[in-house]
């Protein structure tokens, strides 16, 4: 009987020695690991690492613009979302090269902005004008059924 235990006793150590490094292989890290992820080492300013991964596009109508303070506020169902322009932030109009001086209330506006953990919208990206309106460039002639030349008999 007493060999019966001791062979118990002893698989259950076994089988306790072998899990053990799975065990530790699977613990979760912690944030002090030296092992930081790309976006917080990538900028040395530290934008990276302030901000989501990538920018999250919006549209509206803009509701309201404060051209001191460079922002603009485009209104929602729930609330308003206030977007501050920066030197980093694009802004076109009708595919041309705009400013903050061009950005006017009851106008359609479209784009992506960074949310930054102090929880401010920095846009990255803003079109003015209608979506639709974007492109207004002519057809081209060879597009054309005219301009292609008629087959021979």
């Amino acid at each position: 009987m007493t060999n019966k235990n001791y062979f118990a006793g002893s698989i259950c150590v076994a089988t306790l020695a072998l899990s053990m490094p799975l065990i530790a292989q699977t613990m979760p890290r912690t944030a002090s690991s030296p092992s930081a992820s790309p976006d917080q080492t990538a900028s040395p300013a530290g934008s990276l690492a302030k901000q989501a991964t990538r920018p999250t596009p919006f549209h509206g109508m803009i509701s309201a613009v404060d051209q001191n303070a460079k922002t603009f506020a485009i209104a929602g169902k729930k609330q308003s979302r206030v977007f501050k322009v920066t030197d980093k932030t694009s802004v076109t109009k009708a595919g041309k090269i705009a400013s903050m001086k061009d950005i006017t209330e009851n106008e359609e506006a479209s784009g992506s902005y960074w949310k930054n953990t102090d929880g401010t919208l920095e846009a990255k990206m803003v079109k003015l004008g209608p979506m639709g309106k974007a492109k207004t460039s002519a057809p081209s002639p060879a597009a054309s059924p005219k301009a292609s030349p008629s087959p021979k008999p």
